[in-house]
């Protein structure tokens, strides 16, 4: 239970506490036409934190080490991700680190596929959904600022 519970609250806890600012960030950013509005974001991620607690319980009882430990990394990654974005707003690094969660859920999935098959389909949404914050994290920028007096 631990593992599947504690990864993730301390994910959504640093990743939660880094994220203070977001709602004013995101508000201010210069965003393309198929940015989801800012409300969308705590149900989503309510959704998903929950289908990855399941999958890490699974993932427990049944996967490998090295499936584990790309378990705790994609976590890791998570609540790293808004620290970057949100709290030092660099975009560079923060394109860094979500692809990189990218690239390790996506061999977890691809593990997983073989270990608990279960296990692997509830982090699908979790990947497509980094996916499209990769592409949303590339695409927006900060608006230009006003330099008339």
């Amino acid at each position: 239970m631990s593992f599947s519970v504690l990864p993730v609250a301390a994910a959504a806890g640093f990743g939660g506490l880094a994220s203070r600012t977001a709602p004013a960030v995101y508000k201010r950013l210069s965003k393309p036409p198929w940015a989801p509005p800012a409300w969308a974001f705590g149900p989503v991620w309510s959704t998903l934190y929950l289908a990855i607690a399941v999958a890490g319980w699974r993932i427990y009882a049944t996967a490998s080490p090295m499936t584990r430990r790309l378990h705790l990394t994609q976590l890791a990654l998570n609540g790293a991700w808004p620290a970057a974005f949100f709290g030092i707003r660099d975009k560079r690094a923060s394109l860094v680190i979500i692809a990189a969660l990218d690239l390790s859920l996506g061999f977890e999935v691809v593990r997983l596929r073989v270990e608990d098959r279960r296990a692997a389909g509830l982090l699908v949404p979790y990947l497509v959904w980094c996916g499209f914050a990769t592409a949303l994290n590339a695409a927006v920028s900060e608006p230009e600022a006003n330099h008339s007096q």
